[in-house]
């Protein structure tokens, strides 16, 4: 299914069953998502992400940065981050997201691509760490960019364009039955600043 052409409805739901996508469009002006777009570049604490894969420490183009109400641990790919304290945008981005989706959040990791030739491949995000079936809000920034769903069995798939200002948010059963993916694109060559507002759980 391609949603390329659809108006965003907020709380319909994008998946067709095992799982809750909604997708909410611009919930900003343009010239807030580019204030956030400009601040979050110029004041986040970037760092090449990190992966041990079959043994091997390997370092991405793209970056990231993990923040959240305390210095929580969170690891993926084997690699474990602390969270860094929030930032005055972040929080408020926080409260934003937050109003918009009836969820809370505790915890932010943000995704820097530099351009359409960095993506990211199928993944669930399924860590020990976060709340079981929990909502996770994502906020899009600059480069509007292809965003996809492909179901762990059936392998249909579900596309729609994440645009700049846009908020995602993914609940209920999406992670375990949902893949999803930033598929890369030669047609883009400026970059796009992600969001995934999470719950860590405390233990």
């Amino acid at each position: 299914m391609d949603l390329f052409n659809s108006e965003p409805v907020q709380n319909i739901n994008v998946l067709p069953s095992g799982g809750t996508v909604n997708y909410y469009g611009k919930i900003m002006s343009h010239q807030q998502a580019n204030h956030y777009y400009n601040c979050l570049l110029a004041t986040i604490e970037w760092k090449n992400d990190e992966a041990v894969i079959f043994g091997k420490h390997i370092l991405t183009k793209r970056k990231v940065a993990w923040y959240g109400d305390y210095p929580f641990n969170y690891t993926y790919s084997n690699i474990t981050k602390q969270a860094l304290t929030w930032t005055k945008e972040l929080l408020e981005l926080k409260a934003l997201a937050e109003e918009k989706s009836g969820e809370t959040y505790n915890s932010c990791l943000l995704n820097l691509y530099h351009s359409g030739d960095e993506g990211m491949a199928w993944h669930s995000d399924g860590e020990k760490d976060l709340k079981k079936n929990g909502a996770i809000g994502s906020l899009s920034f600059g480069a509007a960019r292809k965003f996809s769903f492909k179901h762990k069995k059936t392998k249909e798939t579900v596309s729609l364009s994440l645009e700049n200002g846009s908020l995602l948010v993914m609940k209920n059963e999406t992670q375990s039955n949902w893949l999803h993916r930033l598929p890369p694109t030669k047609l883009i060559n400026t970059p796009r600043v992600n969001l995934t507002f999470r719950t860590i759980v405390l233990k």
